[in-house]
């Protein structure tokens, strides 16, 4: 079964080691991946990145950001990343090897992805987890289950490339309303549905956290298209009217 060929972003989050980076970086470079964006990287390990051998390009086109909304927002899909089986959050696990399998049996057309790698100390959080459609696990022993993460990378780029689900160009910038909607226009729908909620009394602040956590979970598993967004939009934005919710936007 032929995997879906898509863009692919490389998102690494927090990460402390500037050779990671570069490592990363390279790795990239190898397997024909461009797009690389780091979120909250600490500024003397962002700048001494700037030289990667073999992949300044890369390095060079990379952006920082300073959240992950900020790396993922303008994509429809999301894959997180762990080399065990933790904090799933109710995700779905897929082993590294399967990935391009699950990619084919999923309608992914027009699509734009990211692959998410956690800090090289602590990994992806849970808060991280709640914005991922799925999660790859990278199988390794259990005697030593964390892995760099320059060579995580690379072994994930490799496993897509080989399957050849990586696109050597963006698709159209057209919109269609059918098409899956981004992860900015969700969390604006999420966003709206929390206030909602939290005036319906049904947030309850010791549990807050955790609920949204779960309703986020609950949100991207619909996976939604654009249209779905305006249809839910325009009902949620009723209901805020309808309530006394006063709208800032």
């Amino acid at each position: 079964m032929k995997s879906a060929a898509m863009p692919w972003r490389i998102v690494l989050v927090r990460p402390r080691n500037p050779l990671n980076i570069g490592a990363a970086a390279r790795a990239m470079a190898n397997f024909g991946f461009r797009d690389l964006v780091v979120v909250e990287p600490h500024d003397p390990v962002w700048q001494e990145t700037r030289s990667a051998v073999g992949a300044e390009d890369v390095v060079h086109s990379a952006r920082a950001v300073n959240g992950l909304l900020d790396a993922i927002g303008d994509l429809s899909l999301v894959i997180g990343t762990t080399s065990g089986s933790r904090r799933t959050l109710d995700r779905e696990m897929i082993s590294l090897q399967e990935l391009p399998v699950w990619l084919a049996q999923k309608s992914l057309k027009r699509r734009r992805a990211a692959l998410l790698f956690g800090s090289e100390k602590t990994g992806l959080g849970n808060d991280h987890l709640s914005y991922c459609h799925a999660i790859v696990r990278i199988p390794t022993t259990p005697d030593t289950p964390s892995m760099n993460l320059g060579q995580a990378v690379a072994v994930c780029c490799y496993e897509l490339a080989r399957a050849r689900a990586v696109a050597d160009r963006p698709p159209s910038s057209r919109v269609f309303l059918s098409d899956p909607a981004n992860l900015h226009s969700l969390e604006h729908l999420f966003d709206r549905a929390v206030r909602v909620l939290a005036e319906s009394g049904y947030l309850k602040p010791k549990s807050r956290a955790a609920t949204l956590l779960k309703l986020r979970r609950v949100l991207l598993g619909f996976r939604l298209t654009n249209n779905d967004v305006r249809i839910l939009g325009g009902v949620l934005a009723q209901i805020e009217w309808k309530i006394g919710i006063v709208n800032s936007e």
